[in-house]
């Protein structure tokens, strides 16, 4: 998804907004109040508060920075913020509406205005704004003049979770699956690597996209290569969450699922594109025949294709 700048008028106002707290140093409460005053209401036509301020302050959108997976949300489930690893970036994506120098200078007075605060004092008023809310978000962390910045905890106990622990809080969302994401994308890279010697050693040419990793095999098919994370419903079940990449328009799809310790492949599925052009399926320990037909123990069905009819694998 590509952002281009919006109305005149509010590109103004998010102008505005930094003149005012870079250079005449106003708060993000008194800002709220000042544009308030004038009518001027946010995108969504409400008015203004300190975490909408402090929200337009802290994000990097305004100076051409994609950066998204900030928060997940699934149905009649409440949207949660994600930690920084989480998070996916892309800098200079578009077009800047705020000058990046402005932006940091920013960034720079919300940080050392926090820095007055020992961590005591910090994790002090993060424990009354618990047990007056009885929860935490970052949103409420900023609407409050007296706390200091979300992004004051983020950088001083090295992530908003760690600085919810510490203080006996613990957000209804299981953060195990980011030890679980984190080895799984350590672990996709020397899976491609194999799987490229492999292909090789039967005789194969195979062409690797850095960006994408994308392979091309002998010039004749590509395929793209998913690692499914394994996770269990609250009965116990066992699911996989497979989000194919349909942007890449891959010939094959190769999806390596995980076992439920998510420490190894438990089995195999090869999805051609002519059967599966749909972004994302939900499969189960045992899923119908249009699913099922296409699971391998092992990947030895693919690689004597990329043997016997020189595919091009994208990975």
């Amino acid at each position: 998804m590509i952002l281009i700048p919006g109305p005149p008028e509010e590109i103004q106002t998010v102008s505005n907004i930094y003149n005012l707290f870079v250079e005449k140093g106003m708060s993000e409460f008194k800002i709220a109040e000042s544009l308030n005053s004038q009518g001027i209401l946010t995108d969504l036509k409400r008015p203004w508060t300190r975490g909408s301020i402090n929200q337009i302050l802290s994000n990097e959108k305004y100076i051409g920075n994609n950066v998204f997976n900030r928060s997940s949300f699934k149905l009649k489930q409440k949207r949660v913020k994600n930690p920084r690893e989480m998070w996916v970036r892309h800098d200079g994506a578009f077009e800047a509406v705020i000058d990046p120098q402005i932006f940091y200078k920013a960034q720079g007075i919300i940080l050392e205005r926090n820095r007055k605060f020992t961590d005591e004092e910090m994790l002090d008023r993060l424990k009354y704004l618990y047990q007056k809310h009885g929860r935490l978000s970052g949103f409420l962390i900023d609407e409050l003049e007296s706390m200091p910045s979300s992004a004051a905890y983020r950088s001083r106990f090295k992530g908003l979770i760690r600085a919810y622990k510490l203080i006996g809080y613990s957000p209804e969302r299981d953060y195990d699956y980011i030890k679980i994401n984190r080895y799984l994308r350590k672990m996709h890279p020397e899976v491609i690597s194999n799987a490229i010697k492999k292909i090789e050693t039967l005789g194969g040419y195979v062409k690797r996209d850095e960006k994408t990793d994308l392979l091309f095999i002998n010039d004749e098919f590509t395929a793209s290569l998913i690692l499914a994370r394994c996770h269990q419903t609250p009965a116990g079940s066992l699911r996989w969450i497979v989000r194919l990449d349909s942007g890449l328009e891959p010939d094959i799809t190769v999806v390596l699922r995980m076992n439920v310790i998510n420490k190894e492949p438990l089995d195999y599925y090869l999805l051609p594109q002519i059967d599966f052009s749909f972004n994302k399926l939900r499969l189960a320990e045992d899923n119908k025949i249009d699913f099922d037909a296409y699971r391998f123990d092992n990947l030895d069905y693919f690689f004597g294709m990329a043997e016997q009819v020189n595919i091009r694998l994208g990975v």
